[in-house]
């Protein structure tokens, strides 16, 4: 359908211990009582921000199915409304633990996941000592009127998730971020820029900055919504706002310059390949 539209709510808002959970209910119904579908939350919505210091937490990580997965089920099924949450997730095997996006359909199913891949290491984000990077490419989320592909945060300074999720055909790209607002005019043409790559709109949620920032905590900055086209159609720091998107929008880009361009994936995966083998003699095979 050349006509069909997603509502989402852009969620600039965290909600980090359990007794906060009963709040996150009330901003999912108050997101579908203003016509959302889908409610975007920030990276690791219901956590502390842990990697501001390099001190490992074991309460900060759940098994898979954990009480912040149900929080988010729940607030999902009670509101009536998709969510796209996440959580520090352990592997049920291997015991690693993965910063990890979770999308929930209106009745609160778990319809979709993705690992963060790309993990910065550097003051006030301490993320790659808090969990290991992802190691399955990012996939197609159906299930809304319009099909969506998860990246989080830094994923997205290393365009080629989203190029991929492009050539799979999402339309809407789900960026979650936790970020620093003295960097927010990088992140922002960052963001642009893969938007406009994707022929997609690019939704991407910050945290919010903390009531009582700790010394050399830096976060902040605007919650953002990015056209097919690059252009800005929404900039926030509010809690909870609103936007639709149109799949006309998605198409008209993608008949434009450059969403027409041909992709070659072969040709590329060639040349990875010898970058690939590089990369695995300097860092050794990373388990699951």
């Amino acid at each position: 359908m050349r006509d069909a539209t997603l509502t989402v709510a852009v969620v600039t808002d965290v909600f980090p211990e359990s007794a906060d959970w009963d709040r996150l209910v009330a901003v999912a119904e108050e997101a579908r009582e203003g016509g959302a579908e889908l409610v975007i939350l920030p990276e690791l919505p219901l956590n502390p921000w842990s990697p501001r210091s390099k001190e490992l937490r074991d309460e900060d990580a759940e098994e898979e199915g954990g009480p912040r997965h149900r929080a988010l089920a729940a607030a999902a099924r009670k509101a009536g409304v998709g969510v796209v949450g996440g959580a520090i997730v352990r592997h049920p095997r291997s015991g690693n633990r993965y910063n990890t996006a979770l999308v929930f359909d209106p009745r609160g199913r778990l319809v979709a996941r993705y690992r963060k891949v790309h993990l910065p290491y550097e003051e006030g984000y301490w993320e790659a000592d808090h969990y290991r990077p992802g190691q399955e490419p990012p996939r197609l989320v159906e299930g809304f009127p319009l099909r969506l592909g998860l990246q989080i945060c830094s994923d997205v300074n290393r365009p080629t998730g989203c190029e991929l999720l492009a050539a799979l055909g999402a339309e809407v790209i789900v960026a979650p971020r936790c970020t620093p607002a003295e960097t927010y005019e990088r992140w922002r043409l960052v963001l642009r820029a893969n938007a406009v790559m994707a022929s997609a709109y690019l939704i991407s949620t910050n945290r919010p900055t903390p009531p009582s920032p700790r010394p050399g905590e830096s976060i902040g900055g605007p919650s953002v919504a990015i056209a097919p086209d690059g252009e800005v159609l929404l900039e926030t720091t509010q809690p909870l706002a609103w936007i639709t998107l149109r799949k006309e929008a998605v198409s008209a880009a993608r008949e434009a310059y450059p969403g027409y361009l041909a992709r070659y994936p072969r040709l590329y995966a060639r040349g990875w390949q010898g970058v690939d083998r590089g990369e695995t003699r300097r860092s050794g095979d990373l388990p699951a």
